[in-house]
């Protein structure tokens, strides 16, 4: 096996889901805002720039409100930043939201906040763009299984929930895209590391779509590679079908791969066939579960404030603090094609 490259460079997962631009190199930025913004005047998407001006100017709003007021600006700047991502897309969206909440009759906890997924309205456009399952039925989850779905807040949601809720995002380094020489097809491949090194992580990875490798001298490693697999061409008239077909086999492995911003990105696989999974992008998640928070916010304070009173409320604090961090990053991933890093930290070439 040896590294897959272009133009010399090895190919690595890429934090854009739909359409990575494999050839260009990352984007050292301190404000995702600014960069967006240029971004969308320089290819003259004007109104898409407009919606993200919108998305900034709320997202500005909510720095100074407490966690039972935030959650409104949070929203409406959630909403904003996903109307540019459909506008550049080209994607139709109508003005409805796609999603509402209610709470039903019990303890106050976040499980009894249900959270329903329309067949229509901007969410269910995001929904489609990310191609995730369902969106032409109405379909509900609680609040509580949409956090356990979140990278982000995943050990926080641990220590708050210790039962019943398995771990389901094991950590991995490295993913990276390898090349059979001798048959020149292409997997994708990534390494355990630290604690996740044991029999134990190998039986919950294999079963979601990877393999652990062994060398021709049977050295058991740590590495693990992807049970499908496509034809790399080396011919150069070839070039861009073989993008064409990294950028499919990407989208498809990159389905329950996810990862949480920062200075370096920290890269997960999220399990399969647990009780409580949600098969959903996280950005539609994170939309669902802002807009539950902002409904209670408008329409029901009290019932918010008492969620705060309770054992969640280092979760919820979790979640309204880290979501805009997540979303925004993935959003401007998605809207542009690029990678986005942090600047004053050292990266690869």
């Amino acid at each position: 096996m040896e590294k897959l490259k272009i133009n010399s460079k090895p190919v690595g997962l890429h934090k854009s889901f739909k359409s990575p631009d494999f050839n260009s190199k990352t984007i050292l930025v301190r404000d995702h805002w600014d960069y967006v913004e240029l971004f969308l005047k320089r290819n003259r998407l004007s109104e898409a720039a407009f919606y993200w001006l919108q998305a900034k100017e709320f997202y500005k709003a909510s720095l100074d409100l407490p966690n039972t007021s935030s959650p409104l600006t949070l929203y409406y700047c959630f909403l904003n930043a996903t109307k540019a991502l459909l506008t550049v897309k080209n994607i139709d969206f109508t003005d409805r939201h796609g999603v509402f909440g209610q709470t039903v009759a019990g303890n106050t906890n976040l499980e009894n906040e249900l959270i329903t997924f329309q067949r229509a309205g901007i969410l269910n456009s995001l929904s489609n763009y990310f191609e995730d399952p369902n969106t032409s039925i109405k379909h509900q989850h609680s609040f509580k299984d949409l956090l356990y779905n979140l990278p982000f807040v995943h050990r926080a949601f641990s220590l708050t929930y210790t039962t019943k809720y398995p771990e389901i995002f094991i950590p991995v380094v490295n993913p990276l895209f390898l090349k059979d020489s001798s048959t020149n097809q292409v997997y994708l491949s990534f390494n355990t590391s630290g604690n996740y090194v044991d029999g134990h992580t190998t039986n919950k990875i294999t079963p979601n779509g990877f393999t652990k490798y062994k060398s021709d001298n049977n050295e058991n490693t740590n590495l693990f590679i992807s049970n499908n697999h496509f034809g790399w061409s080396s011919q150069r008239q070839h070039r861009n079908r073989n993008i064409q077909r990294l950028t499919d086999f990407h989208k498809i492995n990159r389905r329950n791969l996810q990862y949480i911003s920062g200075s370096s990105t920290l890269w997960y696989l999220k399990r399969s066939s647990v009780n409580h999974i949600v098969d959903k992008h996280s950005l539609t998640i994170m939309f669902a579960c802002m807009h539950r928070l902002s409904e209670l916010a408008r329409y029901e304070p009290f019932v918010l404030v008492n969620h705060f009173k309770l054992t969640q409320n280092w979760l919820l604090t979790e979640f309204i603090k880290g979501a805009p961090i997540e979303f925004i990053d993935q959003i401007s991933c998605e809207i542009t094609n690029q990678n986005f890093m942090q600047p004053a930290v050292r990266f690869p070439a």
